[in-house]
């Protein structure tokens, strides 16, 4: 693109993550041309600093676990370590072909790819180096980058940000986890499958403290079983370079010693110096507000994903991406329904929920209107053959529909997506209990609860 040239297209991205990109290919999709701006690569956190090499590198830990249990099933097997230049070759290589497969498929759609680092400097235009972008319509989709505490500054050396961990190149032999949501979680079980000694600290009452609390004592239990440490209702009082590592104090007195810290307190929106502001877009912390329809105060510029405050996944991402896309095509999408959105923590054991907690159903539709079943997966024929511990809990309104699905075990993960359906059909226990589930499967958990709730329970206890 020649210096100050002025293209015009019915859409500018500024940002390529999930929820840039998938606006820009559904926009293309439906005819409308399309200009993608991105700093870095397209495909964004999600594809490059979180999402995939996290869940590759927790692969890595799957493996290093299998090794040492496969005594458990009968095969003889020694675990001599684990080869950091290996792991690092194999998430990576993962990285690529996937982040090759995007090239391909935005320049397939006619996709406009620009890199470099836009801003907005009107309604209608984007900045990118010496080049203006003029659309009929501007997305912002910036995302998000990690978050940190006052006064602690991540150095990436023995304070890390989670996409500091990614580059690690050597197994830490012990680690301080700042924080027990999902992030810090993942990491958590990452490391002790690697073998590292890991101690998590948490503010709040409980691991993953968004998650129905059934669900977070299940884990807290099973990372106890695991080895790994952890501090509740609990803050960071001061951390600190040792000669050896890094010296962690909480505010209750208990100090850690470890070689690490990782700091996992959330991520914040990235807006700052992007002249979001000065072309009049209303922001709430550095969160782009919108409406139910991803429109800004602006009515020529929408935003998505983690730049606005809905749930950080870039399954959300996508959705709102393509809602945007569909929105400026004329096909009145309807606005994303977030209550229905399935979320999973990818530990060992792996975290699946989708729909309201038993606490948040007893707000909305009162204590008495509830009623949830409960099922170990010690009854279930697949789970006791992968020796995996765990539970599902439905919430259901009482004579209602199935408003909740939560789950702990091994790749209780791959079940969400019929438990997903369940909560957003609204289905009726006496609708699902009749489904013939394929025996053996980790599924048939989701028929015998169901069955159970329907008054008709086949193992499961009444």
């Amino acid at each position: 693109m020649p210096d100050g040239a002025e293209n015009s297209y019915d859409l500018v991205v500024l940002g390529g993550g999930s929820g840039g990109y998938a606006a820009a290919l559904r926009a293309a999709g439906l005819g409308l041309s399309v200009a993608l701006i991105e700093k870095a690569q397209v495909g964004g956190t999600c594809l490059h600093r979180g999402c995939i090499p996290t869940k590759a590198l927790l692969h890595t830990g799957a493996v290093a676990d299998a090794a040492r249990e496969a005594r458990n099933f009968g095969v003889r097997s020694t675990f001599a370590g684990v080869d950091m230049a290996g792991v690092t070759a194999y998430k990576d290589g993962v990285v690529g072909q996937l982040y090759r497969g995007l090239q391909g498929t935005l320049k397939a759609r006619g996709v406009h790819v620009v890199n470099g680092e836009g801003r907005v400097v009107s309604p209608h235009e984007v900045v990118v180096a010496q080049s203006i972008l003029r659309g009929r319509h501007i997305l912002l989709a910036t995302g998000s980058e990690p978050a940190s505490l006052p006064g602690l500054q991540m150095d990436g050396e023995r304070i890390l940000s989670s996409e500091q961990a990614l580059e690690l190149d050597h197994v830490p032999g012990s680690v301080v986890v700042l924080g027990g949501g999902v992030i810090g979680c993942e990491f958590a079980s990452l490391w002790r499958s690697l073998g590292a000694e890991v101690t998590i600290i948490e503010a709040l009452p409980h691991l993953l403290p968004t998650e129905d609390e059934d669900v977070s004592k299940l884990l807290e239990r099973a990372f106890r079983r695991r080895g790994i440490a952890f501090h509740l209702n609990s803050r960071l009082e001061q951390a600190a370079h040792t000669d050896s590592g890094v010296r962690v104090i909480t505010t209750s007195g208990t100090r850690i010693d470890a070689d690490l810290l990782l700091v996992a307190v959330g991520r914040r929106p990235v807006s700052a110096g992007l002249g979001y502001e000065a072309a009049g877009v209303e922001l709430d912390r550095g969160y782009v507000k919108v409406d139910d329809l991803c429109r800004s105060s602006v009515p020529s510029i929408s935003a998505v994903g983690d730049l606005i405050q809905t749930p950080q996944l870039a399954h959300v991402g996508f959705a709102e991406g393509i809602l945007v896309a569909e929105r400026l095509a004329g096909l009145g999408p309807a606005p994303v329904h977030y209550d229905g959105v399935p979320r999973i923590t990818y530990s060992q054991p792996e975290v699946a929920a989708v729909g309201l907690t038993e606490a948040q159903a007893k707000e909305r539709y009162g204590a008495d209107k509830v009623m949830t079943m409960r099922q170990n997966l010690v009854s279930n024929g697949k789970s006791k053959i992968l020796k995996t511990p765990g539970e599902i809990k439905v919430v259901r309104q009482k004579d209602g529909p199935v408003v909740g699905v939560h789950m702990v075990g091994e790749r209780v993960g791959e079940l969400i997506g019929e438990a997903q359906l369940i909560v957003n059909w609204e289905a009726l226990p006496d609708e699902v209990a009749p489904l013939i589930h394929a025996h053996p499967t980790q599924t048939e958990i989701l028929g015998e609860v169901h069955l159970a709730l329907a008054g008709k329970p086949l193992h499961a206890h009444e």
